[in-house]
């Protein structure tokens, strides 16, 4: 791809889980094809009404929404020919995305840029010590929440085409985002570094009895004006990722206390999960 145009083809989703759909619900906002990819049959039709939900929320949109297909893995090889973009939304596993990423690297046309939209690990971790085809067009694309939360954090490695990094930054804008270009290296993106300090401070307040996770949430939006408090974004998140994601910072940083993570860990074997099994720091069964 040379300099900044306006890529020809589709985008290409491998995950139609909760991050995955609402991505194919962002990439297709102005016109251009989407391919939903998953093992799963029953995320595959699971996504594709989500998405049809969005778009039916979605009163003010102008324009014509693109199509989504959706696919098997089976059929990646064939799916890769027409896309200018590919995002891997799998689990946060970092054997699994090594494999999808070396998978992809192998199967993509050249011109194919690679984006993970791993929120634990960076693209320069995922591909440590790999022997890639094309490592120029392979960054990470980390969203939120879109389209309610519409900021995405693009970060490219020691070795990234800086054109092409422009180019994704311009797509993504064009499609509803709000971007940020990391311009290093850094564990945590921009915003979840922040956080993860505020997730470490909640979580020790509770520990110590120092107020309740409702005192919490409600000071914190009555200070900063935000729609969730901390207690209720990491019910949202899942109180297992949020651990995942704090033991990741754990082993590749000195200093982390282990009090929050041990709160957690006893939250979790008491069976909260947060928002998706019903029960976190509130009881959602109870707030119906």
């Amino acid at each position: 791809m040379e300099g900044i145009q306006k890529p020809q083809g589709s985008v290409v989703i491998i995950g139609a889980g909760t991050q995955g759909r609402r991505l194919a619900y962002m990439w297709s906002s102005r016109g251009g094809t989407v391919c939903l990819v998953d093992l799963q049959e029953q995320q595959l039709q699971d996504g594709l009404k989500y998405v049809e939900q969005l778009r039916a929320d979605d009163t003010d949109h102008q324009g014509d929404w693109g199509k989504v297909d959706i696919s098997q893995p089976s059929s990646l090889q064939s799916i890769l020919k027409d896309a200018w973009l590919v995002v891997e939304c799998v689990p946060e596993n970092l054997e699994l995305k090594r494999k999808l990423i070396t998978q992809l690297d192998a199967l993509a046309p050249e011109d194919t840029i690679i984006a993970s939209n791993s929120s634990s690990y960076g693209i320069f971790e995922i591909i440590e010590g790999m022997s890639l085809k094309n490592n120029k067009r392979v960054m990470s694309a980390h969203c939120y929440w879109p389209p309610e939360t519409s900021a995405i954090e693009i970060m490219g490695h020691k070795d990234s085409d800086p054109k092409l990094i422009d180019l994704v930054l311009k797509q993504c804008k064009e499609h509803g985002f709000s971007p940020f270009h990391v311009k290093r290296d850094s564990i945590g993106y921009i915003y979840n570094r922040i956080w993860a300090a505020i997730k470490r401070e909640t979580l020790l307040t509770l520990s110590e009895g120092v107020a309740t996770p409702k005192e919490i949430d409600a000071i914190f939006k009555d200070v900063l004006k935000t729609p969730k408090g901390p207690c209720e974004q990491m019910d949202v998140v899942g109180l297992d990722v949020v651990l995942d994601i704090e033991n990741h910072y754990a082993e590749s940083r000195s200093g982390i206390p282990s009090g929050p993570r041990d709160y957690l860990r006893d939250m979790i074997q008491g069976g909260s999960l947060g928002v998706k099994n019903g029960r976190g720091f509130y009881d959602y069964e109870e707030l119906k």
